[in-house]
């Protein structure tokens, strides 16, 4: 008997093998879950198809999360198939590179807006396609933030603001939500080497200092975030809505 069993979820922000969100998707599986999957163009097509063929998945569905559209027809499928939903994991985060790399105050307009929509109004944007699948069925939306949303991370710029709209998303979702039985969270990881982590300027640095200063005196990785996940999708976790849990090694406590 797993956690999971019976359960239907549907994950977003796959991007490889080394994503957190496939993490996730391998221990929510492990525990019993069926999974869908989805990509946002060609290219993550064709890394993100094999890794969910890997765990059986029926469903592997283009969405692009600006376009209502395709959220639109990812759930309308997710209701053919699956019949209703109880986890979503939203894994999402998108910001321009050339805003990473030079100093906030210089962000451009777009480059902000950007930020926000695919990193932040898109777990609303979700959410609300999801809340009807879940109502009455106890559903776990959970999503994946960082430190950077409460303390100034050097070139973490306009993604750190992006991920404190989510933050405050996440609490306003949970309100909005809880009286449907709809629980929403987010784990706020310590750096780990993905994708989207390549994309940061100094991130080799940032690994170095929180493995010197925290107190485990190591990086997280991310099996531990999955082990999180695991815990906010299942049923150990069913009085726990609207919070950030840290997944950092301790970092996030100390002051100097």
């Amino acid at each position: 008997m797993g956690l999971l069993d019976g359960r239907k979820g549907i994950i977003f922000g796959v991007a490889n093998e080394k994503s957190i969100a496939w993490a996730i998707a391998q221990k929510l599986h492990k525990e019993g879950a069926e999974l869908a999957f989805t990509f946002a163009g060609e290219a993550l097509e064709k890394r993100v198809r094999p890794l969910a063929d890997s765990l059986g998945a029926k469903l592997i569905l283009q969405c692009d999360v600006t376009k209502d559209d395709q959220i639109e027809a990812v759930f309308r499928q997710v209701q053919s198939s699956f019949g209703h939903l109880d986890i979503l994991v939203h894994g999402i985060a998108f910001a321009n590179k050339e805003d990473l790399k030079t100093d906030f105050l210089n962000t451009s307009r777009d480059g902000f807006r950007l930020a926000q929509d695919v990193s932040a109004y898109s777990l609303t944007a979700l959410a609300r396609h999801a809340a009807p699948l879940m109502q009455g069925r106890a559903g776990s939306i959970l999503t994946l933030t960082y430190y950077g949303s409460e303390k100034v991370i050097p070139r973490y710029n306009v993604m750190g603001v992006a991920k404190a709209s989510l933050e405050a998303s996440v609490r306003y979702l949970a309100a909005d939500l809880g009286p449907k039985g709809i629980r929403v969270n987010a784990i706020s990881a310590g750096p780990i080497r993905t994708l989207a982590s390549a994309g940061i300027s100094g991130f080799l640095e940032m690994l170095h200092h929180v493995e010197a200063k925290a107190p485990l005196r190591r990086n997280v990785t991310a099996e531990e975030v999955a082990g999180t996940a695991l815990y906010l999708a299942s049923d150990l976790s069913s009085g726990v809505t609207g919070e950030v849990i840290y997944v950092d090694a301790g970092y996030n406590i100390m002051g100097m």
